[in-house]
């Protein structure tokens, strides 16, 4: 597995926060949406072969099996000198019927650690809510209208699927970390919060899905510092995420107007950001993910903007 970390001296303190560099297979168009339907889809190897001459460390996984499995998997990896950082999962947690048999794919999931993970720089299980048809035709309200979201007897539901899934993780020797994400029913900051409040899972901070949910990144990072045990970094353009919302479009309107842009380029203060996740000394992976759809007309495009966010990585001292 690859070597390379970044170290960044947290302003005022004498500590050195080690911190993991990883791309995703998102940011070239592959995910749970388009694998396996999107013809347009990159072949796992390039995508790879792209993220590791970047210069980053790790990756995240994607679907499981688009990057490979058992063996294969490992191999790919090891040749490239990537580790896994982590395997996003949505799962119906207020759901108590559908979750019981979703949690199948949960040990799919920790199977493709088992087998691939690294024990010095160990993935995490990356949990998500499921969310809704309804919800997923809102992205963005339930800042403007808590109604949408679950009320108190749904967050009981919540609660205890939520318990049930971060318990499997952990008697398999892994440690969770909860990705609130758009269009679910962890999305706006306040959801967030409930969260942190009925559960003890460490919180995957997403930069972007964050502002949609009306949350500020810096602020975030600060409240909530001992529970943040993953990062996801992207930038976004507010004008476009704002325009989804006043529309009420689909969440796929995200990803299809590129709402998601490269590091430095959108709305989100980065560079703050990034003096925020030192100032609190956290530690662990950070993820770049720049969600897009694939597009025919400029297939690479994908890899040059993620050799542009190492770049801008590397100016920043990580």
């Amino acid at each position: 597995m690859g070597t390379e970390s970044a170290a960044i001296e947290p302003t005022g303190a004498p500590r050195r926060a080690e911190i993991w560099i990883a791309n995703a297979p998102v940011s070239f168009g592959a995910f749970e949406i388009t694998v396996g339907v999107d013809p347009n889809v990159p072949d796992p190897v390039t995508l790879l072969d792209a993220v590791a001459s970047a210069g980053y460390v790790g990756i995240d996984l994607g679907p499981a099996g688009y990057l490979g499995t058992g063996d294969v998997l490992d191999s790919r990896l090891s040749e490239r000198g990537l580790a896994l950082a982590g395997g996003y999962l949505e799962l119906p947690f207020s759901e108590p019927d559908r979750l019981e048999s979703a949690l199948g794919e949960l040990d799919v999931l920790l199977d493709v650690f088992d087998n691939a993970g690294s024990d010095d720089r160990p993935p995490k299980p990356t949990l998500a809510d499921a969310g809704s048809p309804e919800r997923a035709a809102l992205p963005g309200r339930a800042a403007l209208d808590p109604s949408v979201g679950l009320d108190d007897a749904g967050w009981e539901r919540f609660a205890a699927g939520l318990e049930t899934a971060v318990a499997r993780c952990r008697d398999r020797g892994y440690e969770p970390t909860f990705h609130h994400h758009t269009a679910t029913y962890v999305e706006a900051q306040w959801e967030i919060e409930r969260l942190l409040e009925v559960s003890d899972v460490g919180l995957c901070l997403d930069t972007g899905h964050l502002l949609l949910g009306r949350g500020e990144p810096v602020s975030a990072i600060r409240a909530w510092a001992d529970r943040i045990n993953q990062v996801h970094l992207k930038d976004a353009r507010v004008a476009v995420l704002e325009e989804i919302v006043a529309e009420a479009a689909p969440v796929v309107e995200i990803w299809r107007r590129r709402a998601f842009c490269p590091l430095g380029e959108g709305d989100i203060p980065i560079g703050d950001v990034l003096d925020a996740i030192a100032e609190v000394g956290y530690a662990g992976w950070l993820v770049v993910e720049q969600d897009v759809l694939p597009d025919p007309s400029d297939p690479d495009r994908p890899a040059a903007e993620q050799r542009r966010n190492r770049e801008y990585l590397r100016a920043h001292g990580l």
